[in-house]
């Protein structure tokens, strides 16, 4: 924001210009905006914590991290996945108060592995989203898989799939949807 007079007196009143003039009040002041997760794959057993978002810009290396640990294991293809996936269980996570370790069912799918699961199951989308690098089926550690579900559909920000017998949650950035 730029520095305005009407604009000094705005912030003014919600007490940023005083805490820019003393940066220890600063960051004592406002809360960290960094994201971090705790992510393992369940079928590979790989495991990583990583700070993907620094509270000012997404970090590469670590989104290339998280890319690593949500490729297609059938096929060990990589894909860019979409950041935001992660933003939603992050804000997920702050909704419900935990920092549960998220458990990664299945994250990218290439065309080949998605048909091939296609073939047995009807639940499997023939556009689906997984590859795109645009969903994401998981669990939290320790968390209702019912809380997971219903935090994700009031956040309305794309499809949530609940699957209670398989034991996990899908998101996806797609358009808001949900289904059982």
């Amino acid at each position: 924001m730029q520095v305005t007079r009407r604009n000094f007196f705005k912030l003014a009143g919600s007490g940023l210009v005083v805490a820019s003039c003393a940066p220890s009040v600063a960051l004592a002041s406002y809360p960290d905006l960094s994201r971090s997760l705790a992510m393992s794959n369940v079928h590979t057993g790989e495991a990583l914590e990583t700070r993907y978002f620094d509270g000012r810009q997404y970090i590469p290396k670590e989104l290339t991290r998280i890319d690593k640990i949500c490729r297609d294991f059938r096929r060990n293809e990589m894909h860019k996945m979409d950041k935001h996936l992660f933003d939603q269980i992050s804000l997920i996570q702050t909704e419900l108060g935990v920092e549960a370790e998220v458990q990664i069912i299945s994250g990218y799918r290439s065309p080949a592995t998605n048909k091939a699961l296609r073939s047995q199951s009807s639940g499997v989308a023939k556009k689906s989203y997984h590859m795109l690098g645009q969903a994401i089926d998981f669990r939290l550690d320790g968390v209702p898989l019912k809380k997971v579900r219903d935090i994700a559909r009031e956040m309305k920000v794309g499809g949530v799939g609940y699957y209670p017998s398989s034991n996990f949650v899908h998101i996806d950035t797609g358009p808001a949807r949900y289904w059982s």
